[in-house]
């Protein structure tokens, strides 16, 4: 038996299971006459209908980006970029705003709550040919959040409609936002804000169905993103909770959201895109893939990283993402902890001749 793999009777089981659940989603597709492949579009750019991928500071940089595109995420959102600091000539500007042909369409992020730096921002940002600038009303964490910036500018109406005001007054290409539920569970304000966004110019809206105290713990409130839609006329994009082809379908039915971005439901698992891809195109579902196939995908993500980043920062950050991959499967708890003193790319070449040693591959 290959690693990672489980035994003949319970993988029957499962494959059956996961069968039927997909064919109860197919079904509603047809009652719903929603059988052949869709888009939206924000602004000009047209995005097909699957799943797209979402931002995530100190994950999704290129190489992440890179293999999810490849296979199937409709849509990238880049790492986040301060707008002051790229109006300060930060060094990382060009590593977080890079874009490559493999990726699009794709946006950049951009972060901050000082107007008067927007257009600044805006035009070094334009430099890198985004297809959208997106700004991140989001982010939870206290280095952003406590600065005023991320989440922070829900609980300021009046200086996030500035700022979208300012941003889109600025850009030649649609700008969209990133949202959550709201600062906490007594104020809920992601209507108020969405609404805001839509009437300062915003071509689309994201809202990740949690408060920014939850930060990524408890479960993502649906409704949120359903009154949201109700809302705002601009399409709205749905975030949370979707790690399988099942939660991206209820999501789209539960919500009437008009995109769903994934985010840690991708992390070591950019088949989830391929599986979403093949269900909308109406593509028979594959077999999940074999531990080689998941080896071969670990190997070019990090190789990728490393020729974006060099040997050094590349096979750092090759720890976290190659253990992404190895969850789950037969001895992963070991395997994990040899990735933790990942060092150099023949440190991985050995990693992955062991594991393939000893699942007799």
């Amino acid at each position: 038996m290959r690693g990672g793999q489980r035994p003949a009777l319970m993988w029957v089981a499962h494959r059956r299971a996961t069968d039927l659940k997909r064919s109860d989603c197919l079904k509603r597709r047809r009652m719903s006459g929603k059988a052949d492949m869709e888009y939206i579009s924000i602004g000009t750019v047209r995005i097909a209908k699957t799943a797209a991928l979402a931002p995530m500071a100190g994950v999704a940089d290129t190489a992440f980006r890179t293999v999810m595109k490849e296979f199937g995420a409709a849509y990238c959102v880049g790492e986040m970029a301060s707008i002051k600091g790229l109006c300060y000539s930060d060094r990382k500007t060009a590593e977080l705003l890079s874009l490559t042909a493999g990726e699009r369409p794709a946006a950049v992020q951009l972060f901050g709550c000082e107007p008067e730096f927007a257009a600044q921002a805006v035009e070094i940002a334009e430099r890198y040919e985004p297809d959208i600038i997106d700004l991140n009303a989001g982010c939870p964490v206290p280095k952003v959040a406590g600065n005023g910036a991320g989440s922070a500018l829900m609980k300021d109406p009046v200086l996030f409609g500035k700022m979208v005001t300012a941003l889109v007054g600025a850009a030649h290409v649609p700008v969209t936002v990133k949202i959550r539920a709201g600062w906490d569970a007594e104020h809920i304000n992601a209507c108020e804000i969405a609404h805001i966004a839509e009437e300062c110019g915003a071509a689309a809206v994201a809202v990740h169905a949690r408060t920014k105290t939850q930060m990524y713990s408890g479960n993502a409130d649906r409704n949120i993103i359903s009154a949201v839609k109700q809302t705002v006329k601009i399409p709205v994009i749905g975030n949370g909770d979707v790690d399988s082809v099942e939660k991206c379908e209820a999501m789209y039915r539960e919500t009437g959201c008009d995109l769903v971005m994934i985010g840690r439901g991708a992390y070591g698992n950019p088949w989830l895109f391929r599986d979403i891809g093949d269900f909308y195109a109406g593509r028979p579902a594959q077999s999940p893939p074999a531990l080689d196939e998941r080896l071969d995908v670990m190997r070019r993500h990090i190789e990728l990283l490393v020729h974006c980043k060099g040997e050094n920062v590349g096979m750092k950050e090759a720890r976290a993402q190659a253990a992404f991959y190895l969850k789950g499967m037969q001895n992963a708890a070991k395997y994990r902890g040899m990735c933790g003193r990942l060092t150099k790319v023949d440190d991985l070449w050995e990693l992955i001749d062991l594991i393939k040693s000893e699942n007799d591959l």
